[in-house]
């Protein structure tokens, strides 16, 4: 989901060691704790097109009576938790436009058979189902217009993000050429 969303860079972004730059560090909004982290570092990363690079490294099992902290029902839904909040605060609209799709689908599919049965006889004898189809089609245009005015606000944070993420020094080349006193 979040290589689809902000771009497939990373083959698994949830294990390995994070080397962060002091010009990542300044711009990183910390919001989450524990394990959503990874997740906010990543997309932080992949959202404002920051340099990012993966090296691979072994597993080997883990040693015998040693316990693993992690749960995976609990722990994925957390992240799946956190992607999705990531997705509507980064990506608002294909959040919106996704969710205005899905309510005036249903509208649609719930209002037709109404419409169909008013054009023949003048009656709308399904009044409930009228009005739950006039809601959700209601909130379909509202949730597009959602979109539509978040969206121009994440431009705005984004570019503020990036902006902050400039106004650090780069590394020096001295960094990159194996001289380690910097």
């Amino acid at each position: 989901m979040v290589g689809r969303t902000f771009g497939a860079r990373f083959d698994d972004m949830l294990s390995g060691y994070k080397v962060l730059s002091r010009r990542f560090v300044k711009s990183f909004p910390a919001l989450a704790s524990g394990f959503e982290v990874e997740t906010e570092l990543t997309v932080h990363a992949l959202a404002l097109g920051m340099p990012v690079a993966e090296v691979a490294s072994r597993y080997k099992e883990r040693p015998p009576g040693s316990i693993s902290k992690l749960n995976t029902w609990r722990d994925g839904f957390r992240i799946l938790r956190t992607i999705l909040v990531l997705v509507k605060e980064e990506r608002p609209m294909p959040f919106f436009l996704g969710l205005a799709a899905a309510l005036a689908i249903t509208g649609l599919l719930l209002g037709w058979p109404v419409v169909a049965i008013w054009l023949q006889t003048g009656l709308v004898p399904r009044l409930p189902t009228a009005l739950l189809a006039t809601g959700l089609l209601l909130h379909a245009y509202l949730s597009l217009a959602c979109g539509l005015i978040l969206d121009s606000v994440t431009r705005g944070r984004r570019e503020a993000k990036r902006f902050q993420y400039l106004a650090q020094p780069a590394p020096g080349p001295a960094l990159f050429a194996g001289d380690r006193s910097v």
